[in-house]
């Protein structure tokens, strides 16, 4: 089994969320495989590199050396979401596509997925978790 830290997770860690970090290092701890997907890198990284902060840009660089970073190439991802977006949209209740891609690295990895974003509640066959509820 393995976990993918979302966005606002990550987001959780760099800024030393209690617990989402006592939850991560339980995590590595029991030797469960953590990764991010590379759209999660992506809305980090532009996110620093938007508003300028060398200490802030240091800790991604020190956290994502800890973590594997999924690609989203593999053509299983790119089906599945496009799988999850046909039925979000039929339901009438779309989320962001990098959200909808998160979720179908999770799903094609069957991993869980740890967010705090309630979004993703509606995304079908989602193993989710928070890490930001005590």
């Amino acid at each position: 089994m393995g976990i993918l830290l979302d966005t606002n997770i990550v987001t959780a860690l760099m800024v030393g969320n209690s617990l989402a970090t006592n939850r991560f290092s339980q995590a590595k701890l029991r030797g469960i495989s953590v990764k991010i997907s590379s759209i999660t890198y992506y809305e980090i990284k532009r996110g620093l590199l938007a508003r300028p902060s060398p200490n802030k840009l240091s800790a991604f660089q020190r956290f994502y050396k800890t973590v594997d970073i999924l690609p989203v190439t593999y053509p299983e991802i790119v089906e599945i979401a496009s799988e999850i977006y046909a039925d979000l949209r039929s339901r009438g209740c779309l989320i962001q596509d990098a959200d909808i891609l998160i979720a179908a690295t999770a799903i094609a990895q069957n991993w869980v997925l740890i967010s705090n974003d309630s979004d993703l509640t509606r995304v079908q066959g989602l193993r989710l978790e928070n890490w930001l509820i005590g």
